[in-house]
């Protein structure tokens, strides 16, 4: 129990998580500072031989096109590709979030209510303008 107490006393105390996410990003932005890159920065340390060789590497490669625009795509028989086609279909329609029936429904009447409005809007225009045109041209 004294060992408790000399370890509260001793140190301090630590502050409490933060609860919200702007709590946290303010928390992490104070945390780390981030790194600028100026004209004024130190010059970065040596680098050992094979990181330079890995490095020039990679900006010899920057300028050339990948390998895939190179070469002719291998599009394969038309059984292939359509076999291909209803695998990735497939695939597809696994990922869909289908709707359960009582949303079906739902969904289903506010369609029919909206095509029914509309039919009805333009049913009137047609009706109104017809008579219009009949009242002025006899």
């Amino acid at each position: 129990m004294a060992e408790d107490q000399e370890r509260e006393e001793g140190q301090p105390e630590r502050p409490a998580r933060p609860s919200t996410a702007a709590a946290r990003r303010e928390r992490r932005g104070t945390a780390r500072p981030a790194a600028r890159r100026d004209a004024d920065a130190k010059p970065e340390k040596a680098r050992p031989a094979a990181k330079a060789k890995a490095d020039s590497a990679a900006v010899d490669r920057k300028g050339r096109p990948t390998p895939t625009r190179d070469r002719k795509e291998d599009r394969g028989s038309i059984l292939a590709r359509i076999a291909r086609f209803l695998r990735e279909v497939v695939s597809e329609l696994r990922k869909v979030i289908w709707p359960t029936r009582k949303q079906m429904i739902g969904y289903t009447a506010v369609v029919l209510v909206f095509v029914a409005f509309m039919v009805a809007l333009v049913a009137g225009l047609d009706l109104g303008l017809g008579k219009g045109m009949f009242w002025l041209f006899g």
